[in-house]
Protein backbone atom coordinates (compact mmCIF):
# COMPACT_ATOMS: atom_id res chain seq x y z
CA UNK A 1 0.00 0.00 0.00
CA UNK A 2 1.26 3.71 -0.87
CA UNK A 3 0.01 7.08 0.64
CA UNK A 4 0.18 9.94 -2.36
CA UNK A 5 1.00 13.31 -1.26
CA UNK A 6 0.46 15.46 -4.21
CA UNK A 7 0.38 19.39 -4.14
CA UNK A 8 -1.21 20.91 -7.00
CA UNK A 9 -1.89 24.68 -7.94
CA UNK A 10 -5.52 25.56 -6.88
CA UNK A 11 -6.28 26.56 -10.52
CA UNK A 12 -5.65 22.27 -12.06
CA UNK A 13 -7.16 20.95 -8.77
CA UNK A 14 -10.92 20.71 -9.80
CA UNK A 15 -9.79 18.85 -13.19
CA UNK A 16 -7.09 16.58 -11.53
CA UNK A 17 -9.35 15.22 -8.68
CA UNK A 18 -12.51 14.70 -11.58
CA UNK A 19 -9.33 12.41 -13.56
CA UNK A 20 -8.32 10.94 -10.52
CA UNK A 21 -11.98 10.02 -9.16
CA UNK A 22 -13.00 9.25 -12.71
CA UNK A 23 -10.12 6.14 -12.81
CA UNK A 24 -11.58 5.25 -9.36
CA UNK A 25 -9.20 6.54 -6.80
CA UNK A 26 -9.94 7.66 -3.76
CA UNK A 27 -8.89 11.17 -3.29
CA UNK A 28 -8.98 13.30 -0.40
CA UNK A 29 -8.80 17.26 -0.65
CA UNK A 30 -6.59 19.63 1.65
CA UNK A 31 -6.41 22.96 1.43
CA UNK A 32 -2.98 23.92 1.59
CA UNK A 33 -0.55 27.51 1.08
CA UNK A 34 2.63 27.50 -0.87
CA UNK A 35 5.11 28.97 1.24
CA UNK A 36 7.30 30.96 -1.09
CA UNK A 37 4.65 32.81 -2.98
CA UNK A 38 2.06 32.16 -0.38
CA UNK A 39 -0.95 31.05 -3.21
CA UNK A 40 -3.18 28.41 -2.82
CA UNK A 41 -2.74 25.37 -3.31
CA UNK A 42 -4.53 22.02 -2.55
CA UNK A 43 -3.03 18.94 -1.44
CA UNK A 44 -4.07 15.55 -2.62
CA UNK A 45 -3.80 12.68 -0.24
CA UNK A 46 -4.20 9.52 -2.08
CA UNK A 47 -4.15 5.77 -0.69
CA UNK A 48 -3.60 2.41 -3.21
CA UNK A 49 -1.76 -0.39 -4.10
CA UNK A 50 2.05 0.16 -5.48
CA UNK A 51 0.76 -1.66 -9.31
CA UNK A 52 -1.66 1.93 -9.26
CA UNK A 53 1.13 4.24 -8.15
CA UNK A 54 1.98 4.97 -11.52
CA UNK A 55 -1.32 5.67 -13.26
CA UNK A 56 -1.78 8.11 -10.21
CA UNK A 57 1.32 9.96 -11.37
CA UNK A 58 0.90 10.23 -14.58
CA UNK A 59 -2.61 11.36 -14.50
CA UNK A 60 -1.71 13.90 -11.96
CA UNK A 61 0.94 15.23 -14.38
CA UNK A 62 -1.23 14.89 -17.56
CA UNK A 63 -3.63 17.66 -15.62
CA UNK A 64 -1.30 20.13 -13.64
CA UNK A 65 -0.35 22.75 -15.76
CA UNK A 66 2.92 25.29 -15.33
CA UNK A 67 2.03 28.78 -15.82
CA UNK A 68 4.00 32.01 -14.76
CA UNK A 69 3.02 34.55 -11.59
CA UNK A 70 4.31 38.18 -10.85
CA UNK A 71 5.71 38.02 -7.25
CA UNK A 72 7.68 40.43 -5.35
CA UNK A 73 11.49 41.15 -5.96
CA UNK A 74 14.36 40.57 -3.90
CA UNK A 75 16.05 43.43 -5.79
CA UNK A 76 17.85 46.27 -3.44
CA UNK A 77 15.97 49.21 -3.37
CA UNK A 78 18.83 51.28 -3.74
CA UNK A 79 19.01 50.73 -7.34
CA UNK A 80 16.67 52.95 -8.38
CA UNK A 81 12.96 51.87 -9.63
CA UNK A 82 11.87 51.15 -13.32
CA UNK A 83 8.61 50.25 -14.46
CA UNK A 84 7.75 46.74 -13.17
CA UNK A 85 11.06 47.01 -11.26
CA UNK A 86 9.18 45.74 -7.92
CA UNK A 87 7.59 42.21 -9.65
CA UNK A 88 9.02 39.64 -11.46
CA UNK A 89 7.57 36.78 -12.92
CA UNK A 90 8.20 32.88 -11.58
CA UNK A 91 6.88 29.84 -12.83
CA UNK A 92 4.61 27.90 -10.66
CA UNK A 93 2.00 25.36 -11.40
CA UNK A 94 2.67 21.46 -12.11
CA UNK A 95 2.38 18.87 -9.19
CA UNK A 96 4.94 18.43 -6.13
CA UNK A 97 4.11 14.55 -5.57
CA UNK A 98 5.56 12.22 -2.65
CA UNK A 99 4.94 8.72 -2.27
CA UNK A 100 5.21 7.17 0.92
CA UNK A 101 4.71 3.51 2.08
CA UNK A 102 2.45 2.80 4.34
CA UNK A 103 2.74 -0.14 6.81
CA UNK A 104 -1.00 -0.43 7.74
CA UNK A 105 -4.54 1.18 6.66
CA UNK A 106 -8.12 0.20 8.05
CA UNK A 107 -10.90 2.12 6.53
CA UNK A 108 -14.38 1.81 9.12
Amino acid sequence: MKLILAIVNNEDSAVVASALTKENFMVTKLSTTGGFLMVGNTTFLIGTDEKNVQRAKDIIKKYSNTRTHSAPTTESFGRGFDEGALQHEVPVGGATVFVLGVDEMEKY
